[in-house]
């Protein structure tokens, strides 16, 4: 299969590409779409053939349900049976934006896309293409990360034709995704709203809105899940992926030595405690920021295994609400 590039930099190829894509989903296709978290992998989310195909283009477990993105409060009315005033509360404060809500589904949802589950993660978007696209569908969207299940989410164009590249039709330019890993998912079901996937988002923001919010247990094997990235290894690199404290140059060659990693094949990816790079494959520093190190991270992590990287040690991260959502993607990808 021939796997277009479309274009968004001017307003006409953004409106041409809108137009392409839309045509594609409604012909049951899937297209690989850019979002403010990651790239998705679109298909119209009221086609149970259509969302098949999400399944079957990413080897994605049944079991792992998908996200439904719509763009306006209506239509996120059309996909759940409830809508408590907790659902409003948040919606007001963080759509559009890195924001899943757990919800009882509609009929119209297929059963495909929540795992047979009878709840739906829904999202309203806050990517100009992406609320462009729903709009001119006419319908929502389901739409996981546009890659090869369980490896490293795309933010960029180029990272989903090098995991996807001739398995669909058309994949979307827009250019690096800002905020850079996937969204946080909250369980509206339960009293107290728990968090099931942590994100940039943190629960003190979703607190400040709704009163007291949970954190998930880990997901039971033979459960039901109700939010994707709940399996204990996702998100991960080609490469071994290991989350090392160290102080200095010393402490990271005890800790590498420890693990079993030849140093001239392991490539570190620092914040706070930079080490020399003599005798390391490779060192590089993303920004001690959560809103920027989220940004920059899956982005390093490929650049990580295009160098040839046998093993990646990354800087653990501060434990803080705000880091989350990171500290979560690390702890999954080095599983």
């Amino acid at each position: 299969m021939h796997t277009e590039l479309l274009p968004t930099h001017t307003p006409e190829l953004f409106r041409q590409a809108v137009e392409r894509a839309a045509a594609l989903l409604r012909a049951g296709e899937v297209v690989a779409v850019p979002t403010e978290t990651v790239y998705g992998l679109a298909a119209l989310a009221t086609s149970a053939a259509a969302v098949r195909r999400i399944f079957e283009v990413k080897n994605r477990p049944a079991g792992n349900p998908l996200i439904v993105h719509v763009a306006s409060r209506e239509l996120a009315l059309a996909c759940v049976t409830q809508w408590p005033p907790a659902a409003d509360a948040l919606a007001r404060a963080f759509w559009p934006g890195p924001l899943t809500l757990v919800l009882p589904r509609a009929p119209g949802i297929p059963d495909v896309v929540t795992a047979g589950g009878e709840t739906v993660g829904i999202r309203w978007p806050s990517h100009p293409f992406m609320q462009a696209l729903i709009r001119e569908c006419g319908t929502a969207l389901a739409a996981p990360s546009a890659n090869i299940s369980n490896q490293l989410s795309p933010t960029r164009p180029e990272h989903v034709l090098k995991s996807l590249g001739g398995r669909v039709p058309a994949v979307v330019d827009g250019g690096p995704c800002p905020v850079g890993v996937e969204s946080t998912v909250l369980d509206l079901t339960v009293r107290p709203p728990r968090v099931l996937r942590p994100g940039m988002i943190h629960a003190g923001a979703l607190a400040a809105v709704v009163g007291t919010v949970e954190a998930s247990p880990a997901a039971a094997p033979d459960a039901v899940w109700r939010s994707p990235g709940q399996m204990p290894r996702h998100y991960a690199p080609r490469a071994r992926l290991l989350v090392l404290a160290w102080a200095d140059d010393a402490g990271l060659r005890r800790e590498l030595t420890a693990q079993g990693c030849a140093a001239p094949r392991a490539f570190v990816v620092a914040h706070t405690h930079v080490p020399s790079p003599a005798g390391l494959g490779g060192v590089s520093v993303i920004p001690h920021d959560a809103e920027a190190y989220a940004r920059a991270l899956y982005a390093e992590l490929h650049r990580c295994d295009e160098r040839g990287a046998e093993t990646i040690v990354v800087e653990a991260v501060p434990e803080t609400p705000e880091w989350a959502g990171v500290a979560d993607r690390l702890r999954r990808a080095a599983s």
